[in-house]
């Protein structure tokens, strides 16, 4: 598991924290997090390109890449106040998706087996497969809960006679026994996908589907209140898994499958700082972020923001002392 660097250009760290090598513990030892890149598009079913994403999701960003990022909104630098390491790429050869789904499990184990949480950066939707299970190695099979933010339940059997696919890793999770069908929180669907046979086994395994006409209809702190609830009661962990494409295409047009009608990007950030926040995440990863389909790389800079309000939150949360969002800026 030698550190492999970016597949697809320079070797970056994200905004600059110090790198580690997945095959010497040492280098990791006592991390917080451990960044891992998993260049993978080969589940894709529409639009390839998120093989590119670690790269884009890596550099997006006006600032220095100095390994330092103060969130003005919780007042912490994640990148300080955490040790943030990244592992690079994991090496994911698109031509040969189960060798490759391998491979990033085992990264991710091995971090997590560490004690760090990590956060694996996509990639196509496939990934969460390997990503969650190899958090479920660490913290046992069953006793991790699922927040998903998406625009696609991902719970699809076969998909051009394979089983590995991105619309179809949340099934595998759930029928490996890594998650619990009745711990796994969906937000954001919507759209014409997936049919009534699969929503029937999704209602069998006790799903919980937030789809956005509840959420409408509802308001997304409710329904976030509802979901937390139910992802804490009898697990001991949460893994977050942020598909992109859970936002309007018109503030994130760069991914494989979108589908009008979704988040905003404000929503989107507000809900992850509340699931960092709020809950003991053990692992996250950002995905579907194709470059070669984004405009004027918004979509690289909110997935880009995803992942800083996400540290910036486990950041605050860890400090143990109560924020409130309603406090002033400048109140000292």
């Amino acid at each position: 598991m030698t550190r492999y660097g970016p597949m697809f250009g320079p070797d970056i760290t994200f905004l600059g924290v110090p790198a580690c090598d997945l095959s010497s513990p040492e280098s990791f030892a006592g991390a917080d997090v451990v960044v891992i890149g998993a260049p993978f598009d080969g589940g894709t079913s529409h639009r390839p390109g998120t093989r590119f994403g670690p790269q884009a999701i890596r550099q997006a960003c006006y600032l220095p890449h100095d390994g330092s990022r103060p969130s003005l909104a919780l007042r912490v630098d994640a990148l300080r106040d955490l040790r943030v390491l990244d592992a690079g790429d994991v090496e994911m050869y698109s031509g040969d998706a189960a060798r490759a789904i391998k491979s990033l499990e085992d990264a991710v184990f091995a971090a997590a087996d560490a004690g760090a949480i990590p956060l694996i950066l996509g990639g196509d939707h496939t990934i969460a497969w390997p990503d969650a299970t190899g958090v479920a190695r660490k913290h046992g099979y069953g006793r991790v809960s699922m927040v998903h933010f998406d625009a696609h339940a991902d719970t699809g059997d076969v998909e051009f006679g394979s089983l590995i696919g991105h619309g179809q890793p949340m099934r595998r999770l759930i029928e490996s026994g890594a998650l619990r069908g009745d711990r796994f929180l969906q937000i954001g669907l919507r759209g014409y996908w997936p049919d009534p046979q699969t929503l029937d086994w999704m209602a069998e395994q006790r799903m919980r589907s937030y789809e956005m006409t509840e959420i409408v209809a509802r308001g997304l702190d409710e329904c976030l209140t509802e979901a937390f609830a139910i992802a804490t009661d009898d697990c001991d962990g949460v893994f977050l898994s942020v598909d992109v494409d859970v936002v309007d295409p018109g503030m994130a047009p760069g991914t494989g499958t979108p589908e009008p009608g979704g988040l905003t990007s404000r929503q989107l950030l507000d809900a992850v700082r509340r699931c960092c926040y709020e809950l003991p995440i053990v692992g996250l990863d950002v995905v579907e972020v194709s470059p070669p389909y984004d405009h004027a790389e918004i979509t690289a800079f909110l997935a880009n923001r995803v992942v800083l309000e996400a540290l910036s939150a486990i950041a605050r949360r860890r400090r143990g002392d109560p924020w409130d969002p309603r406090r002033p800026l400048l109140d000292r």
